[in-house]
């Protein structure tokens, strides 16, 4: 690590992840870049669904998004570790602001109409930013904090997500009963609010200038071929979001199942980030050290046991108190993955590992949404999402056989 690094100038010993130099503005700007993209995809959906009426668009949406980021996942890694990774990161939210503006205009009927091409123009858009600010963010904070916080650091992170992700649905809720501009206007301005913190924290030094070349792009997937433990970790989340995940279909629950409106589509939204922040407080003062490789078999095993609860409720507490375990649980599994993935891999290729991680992110998410919409089309809502659950155990089982060294897999110190 250079002297000059921000994270130089802390002793090992330091116990308080706050008092490095950066962390601070890091995590506001983690919760700008998480609120704004939170507000605009409830904004997205809502509209989408009260334009077409259609389950398999809500899916769609999801789709589009995930498109880009499996195009450019190669590129993006690249770039990320060749170029200032905060600069990367500030453009990508840059850009997504100028998508946010659009659908402002189209929504107040500046020249525009808000309709379905559009709204998935601009969905791909947001899309193909997402390929390069998650892996940038991911990278960034390795090189900001001692490796001796980081386990700390990636809990406080998390935190900063999920607090965004609490506040920013029922936020973007409220303001679609007021209309779907005013939702996409607050999106616009904390994305430059974002811009603004990634350019005042300190230059990462240690960033690489190698020339981009086709061998250099595919470094990131060799060596997550070569570490099992790792490939076992991020292929976990991939199938086990992918068909547990019942993001998608909260329209359509909030509207037609739980029949609590905009409003409560936003809460809904919420409820799993609510139980995902406070687990992650929890994790930031007592992090996970021993029997990592169990403990996240087992809290994806509860995440797919909440999904099936959740699809059979009609009482909208029980509902919500199930997607609240459900994030709970996935933000163990989320602290794990991703200490263990930073903890591997050498600064260098931190980019490249992140982007391929960022992809399988984004495939259970994005490409869980169209499969989740795909099946509510073809067996109802209902089925879909209890189905997906009961996928996400047998993924379990399955990659336990699969991946012993990773049930096996002890400490993160």
């Amino acid at each position: 690590m250079p002297p000059n690094h921000p994270a130089a100038s802390c002793s090992p010993s330091e116990t308080s992840v706050w008092s490095v130099p950066g962390f601070a503005r890091f995590w506001l700007a983690r919760v700008a870049l998480t609120g704004a993209y939170q507000m605009l995809s409830v904004a997205i959906a809502w509209q989408m669904y009260a334009i077409t009426g259609s389950a398999l668009d809500l899916g769609l949406v999801g789709l589009v998004q995930f498109l880009p980021r499996m195009a450019l996942v190669l590129v993006a890694g690249s770039v990320v570790d060749r170029f200032e990774r905060r600069d990367v990161v500030a453009v990508s939210m840059a850009l997504q602001a100028v998508a946010a503006g659009v659908l402002v205009a189209a929504a107040q009927g500046w020249g525009l109409q808000p309709g379905r091409p559009l709204i998935l123009g601009l969905s791909a858009l947001v899309g193909a930013c997402r390929a390069f600010d998650t892996p940038g963010m991911q990278a960034m904070l390795p090189a900001l904090v001692p490796e001796t916080l980081l386990a700390r650091a990636i809990a406080l992170a998390a935190s900063a997500t999920q607090a965004a992700s609490v506040i920013a649905p029922a936020l973007g809720g409220l303001l679609l009963a007021l209309g779907p501009g005013f939702g996409y206007g607050l999106t616009c301005a904390v994305d430059l609010l974002g811009v603004s913190l990634l350019l005042s924290l300190p230059r990462m030094q240690g960033t690489r200038r190698a020339r981009i070349t086709l061998d250099s792009m595919l470094e990131g997937v060799r060596y997550i071929r070569a570490h099992p433990v790792v490939l076992g970790a991020i292929s976990l989340d991939l199938f086990a979001v992918l068909l547990g995940g019942a993001t998608a279909l909260l329209p359509v629950y909030a509207r037609d199942i739980l029949h609590i409106g905009p409003w409560g589509l936003g809460m809904l939204r919420a409820c799993p980030a609510v139980g995902a922040l406070l687990t992650a407080a929890w994790l930031a003062r007592h992090p996970v050290q021993r029997h990592a490789g169990r403990l996240m078999f087992s809290t994806v095993a509860v995440f797919g046991l909440a999904t099936v609860v959740f699809g059979l409720s009609r009482w909208t507490g029980l509902s919500m108190l199930a997607l609240a375990v459900l994030g709970g649980s996935d933000l163990i599994s989320v602290v794990i993955r991703g200490t263990l993935v930073q903890l591997q891999t050498p600064d260098a290729l931190r980019g490249r590992v992140n982007a391929v991680n960022s992809l399988f992110i984004g495939a259970s998410n994005q490409l869980g949404e169209f499969e989740s919409g795909f099946t509510a089309a073809w067996f109802g809502s209902v089925p879909a999402v209890v189905l997906g659950g009961l996928g996400t155990l047998g993924v379990v089982l399955l990659w336990r056989r699969m991946f012993p060294a990773l049930a096996r897999y002890d400490s993160l110190s």
